[in-house]
């Protein structure tokens, strides 16, 4: 098809805003490489188009603040398209016209960024109707292409896809925008109300499914990544490095000849000490933490009888930047096993239980780096993701780890520690000490998959300077951060529903009691906080058991990554432990963004009857159950006779009519 620049009679170029260009462009940045990745020509292959695609859109904005011809025609053309958004698009496709000559793309080559070496990225395969369309677009001129990614993507008109194709510089829109419409119209399945009954349904291969243009086959975004010439590359690597160590020698001896001396490179166990990586450690004043408003880990200072011991520090740094270096190594879920390039924030530096330990944080991720002071034991690194981390979930972490104990940092705002045992709520708290560094005693944990007899926490209050009377509790779940407990209190009629609050009271430690051993299946898990909310209070048929009541509630676990684990329990009459009403992983039940929630679970009276019963949260106005148990009630809750053991799938509705439904 011919091509033009625009020549826009009476058009005055519009002077497009720099910094509304580079919100438009963060805001669609998706959206214009799956574009321009859809237009390109396919013989440049997967990865290069790729590449291509994000090339093309990150060169799209403007350096200064240039003319942009053609704009009022587009914008005219699109009226609820922003002007920054159609000027990006207007470059990002003059660009990828641009490609379709080789000799163009030959030349930019060299300067096209981003490059990736010794991987080929692509996006994820897709499958028969994929194929179909991207043979079909194969096919099609490029401004066919352009076309068809406009009216698909970007849900243009005809109109409106034809006025950007003429800014971009096609000479004859409406051809490309007509063929476009037909590829479009082609992949429409036809209704089978619409076919005649004895015709049979179309030939796959004939229709294209242009709906398909949505899925991940077309998405630059989300990528694979396989090693390219791998064999090839390590061969070179090693000939190219036995080179240069060749001459190194050289360099060295020449040096170390005209005074008769030799240099002792690595005279230390570690080696050499780089004075940069020391120095470039960040300390936070020691006063720092009660005078901001942002009480994290960023408001540790330096603490530690080592933190001048520059040898010590480089070596924790080397462990971290280096993931080839010979070190014990262990991530949390999320975390990253090396480091991310930012200069870290020193935390801790000391001796505790016969090893030097260095704490480290760089805004993401907190790093615990401990080697032996004596003997032939080797240099563990731990890393875990702690972004976002608060004045409770920032208040300690585990600075030694044994069997049945551990010791704590506790942060600078921490005036006052001590342990107890939530399966034992009427016991009383137990003083713990630290060190002038912050560093506590042994602190029992819980025994692993263990009978469960005690469950130790760490109560910790602040210090009046952060907040007046605030105490929380900590559990340990393996993890170098301890995990923060909170209680959400049954709802009461006419009140609003309050935040979760500390799990210190005596409701909140009588309901922990009854399911703190359900925290056993967190380990390991990077847990961040777990909150116990009661979401219902039953009365149980025959009146059974104190006050005839049964206790709903919903433990969500939220780790350090957003993700969220939730576990429904139901808490009968008496102090017996909670038992599981259902499970669900990555989900948002049971927090602010989740707070309609059903669950059900079978329950023998003592009488000996069964039943199936179920129970949700105030919004819920009906509770059903499914097969095998068939049954419904107005309100929050359902209690029906059922065979013993009777697993029915239960669900709610609201007011509104939408469903909730219930774990499995």
């Amino acid at each position: 098809m011919p091509l033009r620049r625009p020549t826009v009679p009476g058009s005055e170029p519009r002077v497009l805003d720099v910094e509304l260009a580079e919100a438009a462009l963060m805001k669609h940045y998706a959206r214009l490489v799956r574009l321009a990745y859809v237009t390109l020509p396919r013989d440049l292959g997967r990865h290069r188009r790729v590449l291509t695609a994000h090339g093309v859109v990150q060169r799209a904005l403007p350096r200064r603040r240039p003319a942009v011809p053609g704009l009022r025609r587009a914008r005219q053309a699109q009226q609820t398209a922003p002007a920054e958004y159609t000027a990006l698009r207007t470059r990002a496709l003059r660009a990828a016209m641009a490609q379709e000559s080789r000799s163009a793309r030959l030349s930019r080559a060299r300067s096209m960024l981003p490059a990736v070496w010794g991987l080929r990225v692509f996006p994820q395969p897709g499958g028969a109707e994929e194929m179909a369309l991207d043979r079909a677009l194969a096919r099609a001129d490029w401004p066919v292409r352009a076309a068809v990614a406009l009216l698909v993507l970007d849900e243009e008109s005809a109109e409106g896809a034809g006025g950007v194709l003429r800014a971009v510089g096609v000479a004859e829109p409406e051809g490309a925008v007509l063929a476009a419409r037909r590829l479009v119209e082609e992949g429409r399945p036809s209704s089978p109300e619409a076919r005649p009954a004895a015709e049979e349904p179309p030939d796959p291969g004939t229709g294209v499914p242009v709906s398909a243009l949505l899925a991940p086959e077309f998405d630059p975004c989300l990528l694979h990544a396989r090693p390219t010439d791998l064999l090839r590359r390590r061969h070179r690597v090693r000939s190219a490095a036995t080179a240069v160590l060749l001459a190194g020698c050289a360099v060295v001896t020449a040096l170390a000849l005209p005074d008769g001396t030799t240099d002792r490179v690595g005279s230390g166990r570690h080696g050499p000490a780089s004075a940069a990586g020391a120095e470039a450690v960040r300390r936070t004043p020691p006063d720092a933490w009660a005078d901001t408003a942002r009480v994290d880990f960023t408001a540790w200072p330096a603490r530690g009888a080592r933190t001048d011991d520059r040898d010590l520090l480089e070596r924790a740094l080397r462990a971290w930047s280096d993931p080839d270096r010979r070190v014990r190594r262990s991530a949390e879920p999320g975390a990253a096993s090396s480091g991310t390039g930012r200069p870290p924030r020193l935390l801790f530096a000391g001796d505790v239980d016969d090893r030097a330990v260095v704490l480290l944080h760089d805004d993401l991720t907190t790093v615990r780096y401990s080697e032996p002071l004596s003997g032939d034991g080797s240099p563990e690194l731990v890393s875990a993701l702690t972004e976002g981390a608060d004045v409770t979930t920032a208040a300690a972490i585990v600075v030694s780890r044994s069997a049945d104990a551990v010791r704590l940092l506790l942060a600078p705002w921490i005036a006052e520690a001590g342990t107890r045992d939530l399966l034992a709520p009427d016991t009383d708290v137990r003083a713990l000490d630290s060190s002038g560094s912050g560093v506590t005693g042994p602190v029992p944990v819980p025994s692993a998959g263990g009978d469960c007899r005690t469950w130790p926490v760490v109560r910790l209050r602040s210090s009046p300077r952060i907040v007046v009377d605030h105490a929380f509790l900590l559990t340990d779940l393996g993890g170098l951060s301890p995990a923060h407990l909170t209680y959400m209190p049954p709802p009461e009629p006419g009140v609003r529903p309050r935040p979760p609050r500390e799990a210190t009271g005596p409701d909140a430690l009588e309901g922990w009691a009854r399911a703190a051993c359900r925290l056993d299946g967190l380990r390991g898990k990077g847990v961040r906080a777990v909150n116990h909310w009661v979401f219902a209070q039953q009365e149980l048929p025959e009146r059974a058991g104190r006050a005839g009541r049964a206790t709903w509630v919903c433990a969500r676990a939220d780790t350090w990554r957003g993700r969220g684990r939730v576990e429904y329990l139901f808490l009968g009459p008496g102090s017996g432990a909670a038992r599981s009403a259902g499970v669900r992983a990555n989900t948002a039940e049971c927090s602010r963004f989740g707070q309609d929630v059903v669950a059900g679970v079978d329950w023998r009276a003592p009488s000996g009857a069964s039943y199936l019963l179920a129970a949700g949260s105030r919004s819920l106005t009906r509770v059903e159950a499914a097969s095998p148990v068939r049954a419904a009630a107005d309100g929050r809750f359902l209690a029906v006779r059922a065979p013993e053991g009777a697993d029915a799938q239960v669900s709610g509705r609201l007011s509104g009519g939408a469903e909730v439904d219930g774990p499995r």
